[in-house]
């Protein structure tokens, strides 16, 4: 009974993993599709949501199963409580792609993003894959320290993101009223994004130590560096 429990605990894991992994090229084909005007590929990352959505469903149920049948205490039941976050922080991050994939669909054959915006937009494309690749990796192998280097990589989106703001604020905007609106939803889908992604590294740490990253941080922080020779 014991052995199919965990076996139980380590599939609900395996689950997180496939599901950042799904998500995280969904993010990236919803921006290829965005940039390049794809309709069949938007349509294809919108119908791919509905696989994230049936796996954060099979591990709620088998998450609650477990809770019900097992009554887990300490480590254990850390382990599915934070997976059952974890899961939704992967869930809203799909539903971010798909949002994007949608602006594609909906502003086809024409391209959401002005050209001089692609390249910025592009890169933010691409950070929020590798956030979420990294975030996967983390659930994987549980270095705190990985997961703790997350947040200093979301600083980088934050730039971006108000790179997008200083673009939108320029006199010199010249691409219209619907096309800002478009380009502020955007740089808040990847925003967003990213947010989910730093979540789900922060949720491994708090599994693994017990302790919220927050304060882990701040405690590194107030802590004196070793005196000379120590």
């Amino acid at each position: 009974m014991r052995d199919a429990y965990h076996e139980e605990l380590d599939s609900i894991g395996e689950a997180l993993v496939e599901m950042a992994r799904l998500v995280g090229s969904a993010i990236g084909r919803a921006t290829t599709a965005m940039l390049d005007a794809d309709l069949k590929l938007a349509e294809s990352v919108i119908a791919a949501d509905q696989k994230v959505d049936d796996l954060q469903h099979d591990l709620e149920a088998r998450a609650i199963a477990l809770l019900a049948r097992q009554q887990p205490v300490a480590t254990d039941l850390r382990i599915v409580v934070t997976s059952l976050r974890m899961s939704a922080d992967l869930e809203r991050s799909g539903d971010l792609a798909q949002h994007v994939a949608k602006l594609a669909r909906l502003r086809f054959p024409a391209s959401a993003v002005p050209h001089d915006l692609h390249a910025t937009m592009l890169e933010m494309g691409q950070l929020a894959q590798r956030l979420m690749a990294k975030a996967a990796e983390v659930i994987t192998t549980k270095d705190v320290d990985l997961a703790l280097q997350l947040e200093h990589d979301d600083d980088e989106m934050d730039l971006l993101h108000r790179t997008l703001f200083q673009h939108l604020m320029d006199d010199r905007w010249k691409h219209g009223i619907e096309t800002a609106v478009d380009v502020t939803l955007l740089g808040r889908y990847y925003e967003r994004f990213a947010d989910h992604a730093v979540s789900v590294a922060k949720r491994v740490v708090y599994l693994v130590t017990g302790e919220h990253a927050d304060e882990l941080q701040a405690a590194a922080a107030t802590t004196p560096p070793p005196a000379q020779g120590e």
